[in-house]
């Protein structure tokens, strides 16, 4: 089952290394403005972005498989049809630790592929808003 509950979303946020696949240059688009919030709070974004040389002050790649930082967790902004390939992806690094498909993202067979696999999945929910529910500080 992925994860709903307030302790499994704790969970997945207490990571800190993030693969932003679909990660977006565009200001305005949430592939951008969720991971740079991600990364003002902390968190090291390593952004998958075949058309993009940098974002975020960090180096883009053309697929998962080419970041060679750690990664706990896979964030996903691409359309649900494209989740299957990169879970597919995340499977073959022996480092991820969890999928978090952003709102309006879900595929529920991929979802039971990861969670088969071990991992942590979480889908249809902003990372962006989960933090500032659950982890954030007021005075932040």
């Amino acid at each position: 089952m992925p994860i709903e509950d307030a302790d499994g979303l704790r969970r997945v946020l207490g990571y800190d290394r993030i693969a932003v696949v679909g990660a977006s240059t565009s200001y305005e688009k949430a592939a951008h403005i969720v991971p740079a919030y991600l990364q003002r709070h902390g968190y090291h974004l390593s952004p998958v972005n075949p058309t993009a040389d940098e974002i975020f002050d960090e180096r883009a790649v053309d697929s998962l498989a080419d970041v060679t930082d750690t990664v706990d967790v896979v964030q996903v902004f691409r359309p649900s049809e494209e989740v299957p390939e990169i879970v597919e992806q995340a499977l073959a690094r022996d480092d991820v630790k969890a999928i978090w498909m952003q709102q309006g993202i879900r595929n529920d067979e991929a979802a039971r592929t990861a969670e088969a696999a071990g991992l942590d999945v979480v889908q249809d929910h902003c990372m962006k808003v989960e933090h500032g529910r659950l982890i954030r500080h007021p005075m932040d």
